[in-house]
């Protein structure tokens, strides 16, 4: 295995509406400390990372306020843009999001579609999804505002075929989904259905209380 280059790319969903506010700042410093934690896991693991890139796709409600439902940063290259990753994690803050559910789902969809790095003889493409609401259905029937992502699938099925890798938004060896959300659907039938996917459940309305990082950072290690 010697001479192989590694390249790994993490997407975070992070939910930021106001009942995240009780954990925003655990996500944060952990999103902060990804990198230099990263490193030393797989260092102890004997591993070397030779590309890893962050992104950060922040979402609310569409269907609330639509002005800040999501947004999504570029990907970052650690450690070289560690700076600006800080500085885009640093600037996200809890509010609105009106009652459940949220715009998990099309945050998720954005995530599946990111321009995944496609150098290196192994790769990764790892999406964590933080949140503690259930998600609108793509399908809900509900007049779209005009900032919705364009491209979004049209219904739960099409999004699980875009992670079955029918549409090559993400390669079948290379996925993995790391959920933290609470034991309803849709992520309840995700972690039933999608492969290469892990689901820690959380309580339903009351934020996150406490997330297992190290979970996150052995699943990463255990695939590299």
């Amino acid at each position: 295995m010697q001479g192989l280059k590694y390249t790994v790319d993490i997407v975070m969903c992070i939910d930021a509406t106001g009942s995240m506010a009780p954990i925003m700042d655990t996500v944060k410093d952990k999103a902060l400390k990804f990198y230099p934690d990263l490193s030393a896991a797989l260092a102890a693991k004997d591993k070397n990372v030779d590309v890893l890139r962050m992104k950060v796709v922040a979402f609310r409600d569409f269907y609330d306020k639509p002005g800040n439902a999501l947004t999504e940063s570029p990907f970052f290259s650690l450690p070289e843009q560690q700076t600006e990753f800080q500085r885009f994690v640093r600037d996200l803050e809890p509010t609105d999001g009106g009652d459940e559910p949220e715009s998990g789902l099309e945050a998720l969809a954005v995530a599946i579609k990111s321009d995944w790095n496609t150098t290196g003889d192994r790769r990764r493409e790892i999406i964590v999804m933080y949140t503690d609401a259930s998600a609108h259905a793509l399908d809900a029937g509900m007049s779209k505002p005009s900032n919705y992502p364009a491209g979004i699938p049209k219904n739960f099925n099409e999004l699980t075929d875009w992670w079955a890798g029918q549409d090559n938004h993400v390669s079948q060896t290379a996925q993995r989904l790391i959920i933290y959300a609470p034991d309803c659907n849709p992520w309840s039938d995700i972690s039933n259905e999608w492969e290469n996917s892990i689901h820690y459940a959380s309580q339903a309305g009351a934020g996150l209380k406490e997330i297992d990082y190290e979970t996150i950072l052995s699943a990463i290690v255990k695939s590299v």
